[in-house]
């Protein structure tokens, strides 16, 4: 679960650690690097969106590969594949009979991700 390390800055091969699966070197690109590498050290919530294929994922990964949360699972979910009258269910769960086919409670993606959180014990409250 090591893979990467504790991070700094001036390690040499820091930027290829963090973003191996990016390519590119525009301007726009390296903005958008700067911006992950300033928001993964913090416990600020992050939305990514953009048209298929930009490479979200990627840039999900490397917020989550350098932030304190590495070596913890990730939660992803891609909200334009769930149907909207599905969505509020697989983000927030449900309780059992909340509608018809709830035959149980469900704890789902931002229920999973805050056992995460507080199970690692880095983010208490």
């Amino acid at each position: 679960m090591g893979t990467f390390g504790r991070i700094r800055i001036g390690d040499q091969n820091y930027r290829d650690r963090q973003f191996d699966h990016i390519v590119g070197n525009s301007p726009a690109l390296e903005a958008v690097l700067e911006k992950v590498e300033r928001v993964a050290p913090t416990t600020a919530t992050v939305l990514i969106q953009g048209e298929t294929g930009t490479g979200k994922e990627l840039l999900a990964k490397a917020i989550h590969n350098i932030s304190p949360r590495y070596n913890r699972p990730i939660i992803k979910v891609n909200c334009a594949a769930i149907p909207l009258d599905l969505l509020e269910s697989e983000l927030f769960g449900h309780e059992k009979g909340a509608f018809t086919g709830a035959i149980a409670q469900e704890i789902r993606r931002f229920e999973l991700a805050d056992r995460e959180r507080r199970r690692s014990g880095q983010y208490p409250w």
